[in-house]
């Protein structure tokens, strides 16, 4: 039986190429016969990167436009996990099985204050003693971002957040990965809120550490049926 192509999500500030391509998951991945389909979000790697915030209203449509006619597995993390989340409510049929890493509890709440917070230091006004703001900061440095981009990204316009009740029609099979010390967690809430979610707390591992985690990719190429044979 021929195994569905697992599509990769980045989070915000990622691409592709920085967040999945330089970790061992897309070759093992395709060493265990699985066709891999990479993505980049609007604002992000090869795709376009407009500066108007209303730009990323919606950010799934990126993702709609490399789906394959059958159900497909898909990872996503931080940003590109909220996102596959917002499609599967909307689609639960295209999705086989989902791993959602670096998201938890945090899908529920909405942090404006350190939104703003976020948003300063990518601009440079943000406070230098603001360990987790300053984190994003270089994280959006690396090669080939557009910081006034992802500034915008940040400042999107955002429906409100969706409740756990909402999370009903996201019938597939569904993996949430997150770190213990990770500042959107725990996990266990999102989990609780999926009809058929199962959780893995990874020990000392935190948000930006998550896709390079060995623990996170033995998870995800188990849960997807992907490990060496």
């Amino acid at each position: 039986m021929t195994q569905p192509p697992v599509l990769l999500v980045h989070g915000w500030g990622g691409s592709y190429r920085l967040t999945w391509q330089q970790t061992p998951l897309v070759p093992l991945l395709e060493d265990a016969g699985r066709t891999v389909i990479g993505v980049d979000l609007l604002g992000h790697g090869t795709a376009d990167k407009p500066h108007d915030p209303e730009a990323y209203a919606d950010l799934t449509p990126a993702i709609e436009a490399v789906l394959p006619a059958g159900p497909v597995d898909a990872v996503g993390f931080s940003l590109g996990a909220i996102t596959l989340l917002e499609l599967a409510r909307r689609r639960p049929e295209a999705f086989g099985r989902l791993v959602l890493a670096g998201i938890g509890e945090s899908v529920f709440r909405q942090d404006e204050e350190g939104t703003k917070r976020i948003v300063a230091a990518l601009e440079g006004t943000g406070d230098h003693d603001d360990v987790t703001s300053q984190l994003f900061r270089q994280y959006a440095d690396q090669p080939g971002n557009d910081r006034a981009a992802l500034a915008a990204v940040m400042q999107r316009p955002r429906s409100d957040r969706p409740t756990p009740a909402d999370l009903s029609t996201v019938t597939c099979e569904t993996l949430v990965v997150i770190g213990d010390k990770d500042f959107a967690g725990p996990g266990q809430p999102l989990v609780d809120a999926l009809p058929n979610g199962r959780l893995v707390t990874l020990r000392n591992v935190d948000h930006f550490a998550t896709p390079e985690a060995f623990a996170f990719i033995d998870a995800t190429l188990e849960f997807l049926g992907a490990l060496p044979g």
